[in-house]
């Protein structure tokens, strides 16, 4: 076991990785979102990304897909030292993300957001016809229920349009995908449809996944292992089998007594 810097955990199983970090570090300004995070991915597993708001998940998340640079550390895709120079830079190694807000374009359908961007083009004309075809096969190979795939996508529900975006970055074939909040503001059955993807693609083993959310039991049900995130650190990294809910919400809830007593004893 690789031994990690001072004030955080022991970074498991280290062998065999699909994606690492080491000492990332973020910063706007003055602000600091993050300070020194170390993370690793092994491959076919979904790691569970947890911590308050404003903790760095979705900074962090940011970085490894080539929206931002950090302002320090290194990143390694395959045991290789990368530079994520862009989003599309990132996908072109194979790291993609899929974001709360989707990136989906309500006015089109469902097989022209599958296709967005890299359209089959037998000049002059768009192959629609196979477009459909092979999105329809695509969505039915990952369990994604959507009954035509010529719905607009402004008409499916939150699960549905989560899941063909899942779908989307799944279809370019990624070593690693980063979902975050992919549950967020959803129901039981809306939050199924995605819990049920995530798992197949656990079991088929082809993609890697890192997910960002706030229902430990959500976590808990899909992934094989949990970081969380505190004060711009991961503080915790351990195996799903390993904790459970009351463990981590017992570790938030201590750290809002400690930032209560701070604020008392500065007041």
């Amino acid at each position: 076991m690789t031994a990690s810097p001072p004030g955080q955990p022991e970074l498991l199983n280290p062998g065999g990785d699909v994606l690492r970090c080491e000492h990332i570090a973020k910063s706007y300004g003055p602000v600091t979102a993050l300070t020194d995070v170390n993370l690793r991915l092994g491959r076919g597993e979904v790691l569970g990304l947890i911590g308050d708001n404003g903790a760095g998940k979705s900074t962090l998340l940011k970085i490894l897909c080539g929206f931002q640079p950090p302002s320090r550390g290194r990143i390694f895709l395959e045991d290789k030292e990368i530079t994520l120079r862009s989003v599309d830079h990132a996908r072109s190694l194979g790291i993609d993300a899929v974001y709360q807000d989707l990136a989906l374009v309500n006015q089109l359908t469902v097989f022209q957001n599958m296709f967005l961007n890299r359209e089959k083009i037998r000049w002059p004309l768009v192959r629609n016809g196979a477009m459909r075809k092979e999105a329809r096969e695509h969505l039915d190979e990952m369990g994604v229920h959507i009954p035509s795939v010529n719905t607009p996508v402004a008409k499916l529900s939150g699960g549905q349009r989560q899941a063909v975006a899942v779908a989307r970055s799944v279809f370019s074939d990624p070593k690693v995908l980063l979902l975050d909040e992919p549950l967020a503001a959803m129901g039981v059955k809306e939050g199924a449809i995605i819990l049920d993807l995530i798992t197949r693609l656990k079991s088929e083993g082809n993609v890697s996944i890192i997910i960002i959310a706030h229902n430990y039991a959500q976590v808990l049900e899909v992934c094989d292992r949990v970081n969380m995130i505190q004060g711009g650190r991961i503080t915790l990294d351990k195996q799903t089998s390993e904790t459970s809910a009351d463990e981590l919400t017992d570790i938030v809830v201590s750290e809002y007594r400690r930032a209560l007593e701070e604020r008392q004893r500065s007041a």
